[in-house]
């Protein structure tokens, strides 16, 4: 009996480690190379995306590329210099709408880029298209609109509710309508090795935006949610409280995030919620703004979520 239960224990602490590594194991690796909205051209909506252990990495809108990178490098998220990981280390770019500050860097970078995919629905890709790589605004990199063609780009569109594989990654994606004021955004749900992240460009919640398109994304991810699948969701809040309802321009407050919040819970059940990870994006400056922002969401966290305020050039595992 002793050497049973001796070989059971010998057995039970192997196996332990390799259990809880397993649980432990990261999916996603996230490096944020802009996190606000608004007037700092260095730090706009930006976030480099890739299955662990790979750089293969999408690009989930791209206000800021190039000051990013640096950050990035200076933290020691990349080793290489920043052409090289602006060419090598992005696959294609994932633009949720054609916001400037959404879009910049990927319009400046352009003449230094490699050969690449803009995922877009097609209104968005149309702007771009017709207002952006146009040879009156800058140089059309692109493979359509006006010629010269120097098809650097390729632009790929994206029908809601389809998945599609990402070129040069092992990740796939499904793009979601958002109403975002009087202009469609998107949300973009990223999947790799049956794990998910959810990025939402620029929206409002739907009591203001007369919408239901959250309500049907909560829909959608509330059983990953529910069977731990779901890594996170990345939202944005832009504004603090003290943001007039008719003044938001389909973006969040932290009251207005948390409401949403409570939607999805209904959906999820609240035990699911619990210790989820909510990353906070697409805040606006000034910085008194931003840290009223920080301090109103942790104030109104009631369901548990464990909230992340990503820094840019700092890398999040999840």
């Amino acid at each position: 009996m002793f050497r049973k239960y001796f070989i059971f224990s010998i057995l039970y602490l192997l196996i332990l480690p390799i259990s809880s590594f397993s649980q432990q194991k990261k999916a996603f690796k996230i490096v944020p190379l802009g996190v606000k909205g608004g007037a700092d051209e260095s730090n706009l909506s930006a976030y480099m995306v890739a299955a662990s252990e790979t750089n293969d990495y999408i690009c989930l809108d791209a206000g800021t590329l190039h000051a990013g990178i640096e950050k990035a490098i200076a933290n020691k998220v990349f080793s290489l210099p920043v052409e090289q990981v602006l060419r090598k280390y992005i696959k294609g770019y994932f633009i949720s709408h054609a916001h400037l500050d959404h879009l910049a860097g990927l319009i400046i970078n352009s003449p230094d880029d490699t050969a690449k995919t803009i995922y877009g629905l097609a209104s968005t890709l149309q702007t771009i298209k017709t207002h952006y790589f146009t040879w009156d605004s800058w140089a059309n990199f692109s493979d359509e609109g006006d010629a010269p063609l120097l098809k650097k780009y390729h632009y790929q569109p994206l029908l809601p509710d389809s998945s599609i594989a990402i070129k040069n990654t092992s990740m796939t994606v499904i793009a979601y309508p958002l109403s975002h004021s009087n202009l469609t955004s998107t949300a973009f749900l990223v999947k790799s090795n049956g794990a998910y992240i959810l990025y939402l460009g620029d929206t409002g919640p739907d009591e203001i935006e007369k919408s239901n398109k959250l309500h049907k994304l909560w829909e959608v991810v509330a059983r990953l949610i529910r069977s731990k699948k779901l890594k996170a969701i990345m939202i944005e809040t832009s504004f603090p409280n003290i943001q007039p309802d008719k003044t938001l321009f389909g973006h969040f407050t932290p009251n207005w995030l948390m409401k949403e919040m409570n939607n999805l819970a209904v959906l999820t059940g609240a035990d699911a919620i619990k210790g989820f990870n909510l990353i906070i994006t697409h805040v606006k400056p000034p910085q008194v703004n931003i840290d009223k922002i920080k301090a109103e969401v942790k104030a109104a966290n009631k369901l548990g979520f464990n909230l992340i305020f990503p820094e840019q050039g700092k890398e999040i595992d999840l």
